[in-house]
């Protein structure tokens, strides 16, 4: 390992986890598609796991052997110790999870690459909230779903908060971004999905009926929290889905709803 005790704040050294917000890493020339940064030794682990390569890592004395195995495969990556003070500084938060990465961001991949063999993906229209982000993603690793699709103003998956709800699974399930809807539509069709919107309608059908229906491949289409889809989003729908409802309640949140469906539909559950 390559281990750097660090003991100033404004060390250039630590110019990743200091002068760069989540938004600014993204916009890093070097490398060309930008940083991100993995937060605890699960996440980082996952992410190296995954095959995205560390530039380097920030850790306290505590956890330096953690960071042994963090970094065994990629041996030239430096390790950078500090006090628990000066994390703080850096962040502008208690780190109390391990470990720091600034990960090198992989460039994403095509959506008929991301899609191909997939029978059910769950697409996400501008969710801005990255707590839900993360949370779909976990679902969608843990119920079935093959892959996450998003659109341009969907939040990011790699935000620290994004990459943390979802316990590090944003780097297990397959996912890209999206054009703009209708060629997100023609995408989508070409590649033989039925676009089913989860969405309150007079015209919605059941989502056991929908099921009852047999559709071989399934995009199922989740909208940004408060609104829902577009107008643009449901236009481009082939089915209007809803989730029967008691108790006076007419929705859920966001995540919730995308777990309930994705478990329904999960292609292991029909076999």
């Amino acid at each position: 390992m390559l281990i750097e005790r660090v003991d100033d704040a404004e060390d250039p050294r630590l110019a990743d986890y200091r002068d760069l917000t989540d938004i600014a890493l993204r916009r890093v020339t070097e490398p060309a598609s930008g940083l991100y940064i993995a937060e605890s030794a699960k996440v980082i682990g996952r992410a190296v796991a995954a095959g995205h390569r560390p530039r380097s890592i920030l850790v306290q004395e505590k956890w330096l052997a953690d960071a042994e195995a963090l970094v065994s495969a990629h041996p030239d990556t430096p390790v950078f110790v500090v006090s628990a003070v000066i994390a703080e500084q850096l962040t502008g938060y208690a780190v109390h999870r391990g470990a720091l990465a600034s990960m090198e961001r992989p460039a994403l991949p095509e959506v008929t690459d991301v899609v191909a063999g997939a029978r059910l993906v769950v697409v996400l229209e501008d969710i801005v909230d990255h707590t839900n982000v993360g949370a779909v993603f976990r679902s969608a690793a843990a119920l079935g779903a093959d892959a996450v699709l998003i659109t341009a103003r969907c939040a990011d998956p790699l935000y620290r908060r994004s990459v943390r709800v979802s316990m590090g699974t944003v780097f297990q399930v397959p996912w890209t971004r999206l054009p703009e809807w209708p060629a997100a539509r023609t995408l989508l069709h070409d590649a033989g999905f039925h676009l089913s919107a989860l969405a309150l309608s007079d015209g919605a059908v059941e989502l056991d009926d929908f099921i009852a229906a047999g559709h071989e491949r399934v995009a199922l289409m989740l909208g940004a929290e408060g609104d829902g889809l577009s107008r643009r989003a449901v236009a481009a729908a082939d089915s209007i889905v809803t989730i029967p409802m008691a108790g006076g309640v007419d929705s859920l949140n966001v995540a919730a709803a995308g777990a309930v469906a994705v478990w329904a539909l999960s292609p292991a559950r029909h076999r």
